[in-house]
């Protein structure tokens, strides 16, 4: 089955934090990461939510940045929404697994979700986006140890997978909101756009099978 144009994408703009003194990745919507450095992962959220996932034990870490495509029937189990949702998140945890964390190890601080963009669904698109996560996280069995989630400001997030420390900044009035809500007006464009064309229709399971499998084989 071939992969769907908006699959999660490795995150690539590396640079170094001069604030902290470290090296850091930036994650845009979309995209995630996967590390066992001694590194950062830092994004910025409007309505999106990102998860960010560790392994306890090795502080094997990740962090992915999505939302839920705009439809009116999300509430259904196998909407579409849904499974691009889970998509995300299997993708993000896939690669865990595959990195070397263990399944039972893993931890979840999730964030995002705010009330940032109007007008979508009658449902407000960040209380759709964080009740996915929770729930999800819940279904998969993965303790949610931290979140900080809704509200009405965009939020930067800096999560240290070695540590699993995780520091959260609301913005203010700067400009910094506006460029927040016109990137992820884009992706909710974008994420419409391969719904009518029935893109989102391609989203199906082999990254959770294979992440069972892994397990398995550990097990």
């Amino acid at each position: 089955m071939n992969a769907p144009v908006l699959a999660k994408s490795l995150a690539t703009n590396l640079y170094f934090d001069q604030q902290f003194g470290c090296q850091a990745v930036k994650l845009l919507p979309s995209e995630y990461y996967v590390t066992s450095a001694d590194m950062m992962l830092v994004t910025v959220l409007g309505s999106c939510v990102a998860a960010c996932v560790r392994d306890t034990v090795s502080g094997i870490g990740g962090m992915n940045h999505f939302m839920l495509p705009d439809e009116n029937d999300s509430d259904r189990l196998l909407s579409a929404s849904m499974r691009y949702g889970a998509y995300a998140m299997e993708m993000l945890l896939n690669e865990l697994i595959k990195a070397g964390a263990r399944r039972e190890r893993l931890e979840a601080k999730v964030f995002g979700g705010g009330a940032v963009l109007a007008g979508m669904t009658t449902l407000n698109i960040g209380d759709r986006n964080a009740q996915f996560v929770l729930r999800y996280l819940e279904v998969e069995q993965i303790k949610v140890t931290a979140q900080d989630l809704l509200g009405a400001q965009p939020r930067k997030v800096c999560f240290m997978p070695r540590s699993g420390k995780v520091m959260v900044k609301k913005l203010g009035q700067r400009g910094d909101d506006a460029i927040v809500v016109k990137r992820e007006q884009d992706y909710a464009r974008q994420l419409r756009g391969n719904q009518v064309r029935g893109t989102v229709e391609l989203f199906s399971s082999p990254a959770r099978s294979a992440r069972q499998a892994s397990v398995a084989e550990e097990t």
